[in-house]
């Protein structure tokens, strides 16, 4: 009688899956086959999603060539398959005589962006936080994190942490926390800049006896542009010159203020390596949970992100990935990103097989057919086909944004936005070679009067453009403004590839005027740096003729003879000049190529250091 029953409630069980299924996937169909009316309708110009330049000619009843020269004439090189920004469409529409509209449809491009199922509120549990855990190199976050596991897994269970997967969940009481282990600030920024908003509380590790550092300062702009709630671990509480009254003193100045203090930010004391302070944390944490009433609907099919992957050679591509709605099941059909495939395999943090994964809840995952990327939002359907059609568009959609990436807020675009009502503040990156210069940029920033905008100075640091400044910026829509610092090569390639606009000043006046004519499209035509070239200084030789030789190996580009140069120190602007000679053992050479080695001598400047970069650079004018 018992087997009846339990046969029974197995073959309930079978047919509420099947049921689910065919609803998630006629609701799927039936959401990608509303299809809106869009092209030349009464004059207006109806879209759904970015075209190519062919296909928005085909639509408005023009030819190709017609809009390619458009843009030649406004200084663009274009081909007819140039995928249009939408702001771009809305320039063509206007200079043809058409008004614009668009209109939201659900696609297989943006189907992770759109498509939406309503819950019933009596299906959705409560789920728990999402935590990452940032902070200066120093100051103990990972001995935080790995503390913190150890202290939640019991003697021989499971052997302990076994594999590095990017997150893990601990257990306080029978409530559950994630933590995602995020090698450092800028992979917690590249998430969100693909739109992946995974973490509900960051946790700001300040070590007692060192205070506010450099990362700190970086750590903390990261966690603000995502913003969530933030909780202070003040560690090495147990060191005998700790003094957590200064780290709260100093965080005052970056507007975090202790609640002690009339604040709203928890500020917890403790020492990851001791454990002391742990549990006042974790209860902190559920304390948010609490208030922010996290709650995901589990009877659903899977929707979330793609935490980390890698190819394994014995498995084929695996990824870490985090559910945020619904339950993954084995077996379950997985689009991420442009990827896809039948789940194979479920491990937890513990390598342990599992075969049900919950809102909330990491895991290792293997099935898909190719490696997906950080970041990428994923979801289950319950049709093979389906899914390989939505990948496909997806990855296409990849491939279209890594070919037409455009960063459209640039110094030039400010005006554009302002009218168009686009802009409701600008965001700016500040780093300068001094603390009193970059408070004086800084206040002046701040005064400049738009009306309707406001400026947003979300970085003011000392120390040259970095790749962490990169991508926040990219992550923020920012600005990066310079002065008297400069970026590295390195720094350059990553801002070219991201399309993040850099800008260098030496004069106060002349930056903030910048900004102002920007404003109010009164930009002038300037003239601009162009890097042509790094040499690093390797040693040096003194001669009584000629002063000092800087023996030099040329890092990126080339070293022209007659260029202008920075001498770089730390990335600070030291000197800037011109080069007096330029010589290949003891001949006079015209440049010097990257790779060759070189000797550099500079007019009227001798304190040249080893470790120093010469920057060759030319002055090119460049239209607003």
């Amino acid at each position: 009688m018992a087997d009846n029953k339990k046969s029974k409630k197995q073959i309930d069980a079978r047919q509420q899956a099947k049921n689910k299924s065919k609803a998630h996937t006629a609701n799927l169909k039936s959401k990608l086959k509303e299809t809106k009316q869009t092209g030349l309708i009464d004059g207006v110009f109806v879209y759904t999603e970015p075209l190519s330049i062919a296909n928005f000619a085909e639509k408005i009843n023009k030819k190709s060539a017609e809009i390619v020269k458009w843009f030649f004439t406004n200084g663009s090189m274009v081909t007819q398959n140039q995928l249009l920004t939408e702001e771009q469409m809305g320039e063509l529409c206007l200079e043809f005589g058409y008004d614009f509209k668009k209109e939201t449809a659900v696609t297989k491009e943006n189907i992770f962006e759109t498509f939406d199922e309503t819950d019933n509120p009596a299906d959705l549990k409560n789920k728990p936080p999402v935590v990452t855990i940032m902070g200066h190199v120093d100051h103990g976050k990972t001995t935080l994190l790995d503390s913190i596991r150890n202290a939640n897994v019991t003697e021989g269970e499971f052997g302990g942490i076994t594999q590095h997967i990017g997150a893990y969940q601990v257990n306080l009481n029978g409530n559950k926390i994630t933590f995602i282990d995020t090698p450092g600030h800028e992979a917690f920024t590249e998430m969100r800049a693909r739109g992946s908003e995974v973490t509900d509380i960051v946790i700001l590790v300040v070590a007692a006896d060192d205070g506010v550092m450099p990362q700190t300062e970086e750590a903390l702009d990261h966690a603000k542009a995502a913003n969530v709630p933030i909780v202070v671990f003040v560690n090495k509480i147990d060191k005998p010159d700790a003094d957590s009254n200064k780290v709260k003193m100093e965080l005052m100045n970056y507007g975090i203020v202790a609640e002690e203090f009339g604040g709203d930010i928890p500020f917890i004391e403790g020492s990851a390596k001791t454990k002391v302070g742990l549990e006042t944390l974790l209860e902190t944490l559920l304390l948010i949970a609490e208030m922010k009433d996290l709650k995901a609907n589990p009877n659903k099919f899977a929707r979330g992100t793609v935490i980390e992957a890698h190819l394994d050679k014995a498995r084929g591509a695996v990824a870490t990935i985090l559910v945020q709605q619904g339950s993954l099941n084995l077996r379950d059909i997985l689009v991420a990103g442009g990827t896809f495939g039948a789940i194979k395999d479920i491990e937890n943090e513990y390598k342990s097989k599992i075969k049900k994964v919950i809102p909330g809840q990491p895991a290792v995952i293997v099935g898909l057919n190719e490696v997906p990327r950080a970041g990428d939002k994923f979801m289950a359907v319950a049709e093979e086909k389906i899914a390989r059609e939505i990948a496909k568009a997806q990855a296409e959609k990849q491939a279209n944004e890594a070919r037409q990436k455009n960063q459209t807020f640039t110094l030039d675009s400010i005006k554009d936005q302002i009218d168009a009502g686009e802009l409701k503040s600008i965001n700016i990156i500040l780093k300068a070679d001094t603390q009193g210069s970059v408070e004086a940029v800084r206040n002046s920033m701040l005064k400049i009067n738009i009306e309707g905008v406001k400026i947003n100075v979300i970085r003011a640091t000392v120390g040259a453009i970095s790749v962490s400044d990169v991508t926040l910026a990219l992550a923020s829509n920012a600005l990066i403004y310079g002065f008297n610092v400069r970026p590295n090569a390195q720094v350059r390639q990553k801002a070219e590839e991201d399309h993040i606009e850099i800008r260098l000043h030496n004069i106060i006046y002349k930056l903030i005027e910048e900004i102002a004519e920007a404003a109010t499209g009164m930009l002038d035509p300037v003239f601009e740096e162009t890097t042509s070239g790094e040499a690093e200084v390797r040693a040096l030789f003194k001669h009584s003729q000629v002063g000092t030789i800087a023996g030099c190996r040329v890092v990126s580009g080339t070293i022209p003879r007659n260029s202008r140069v920075h001498i770089l120190r730390n990335g600070i602007v030291i000197y800037t000049g011109e080069i007096s000679s330029l010589k290949n053992v003891k001949d006079d050479i015209k440049e010097a190529r990257e790779g060759s080695e070189c000797g550099i001598t500079i007019k009227n400047f001798n304190d040249l250091k080893e470790g120093d970069i010469i920057e060759a650079f030319k002055m090119e004018e460049i239209k607003a």
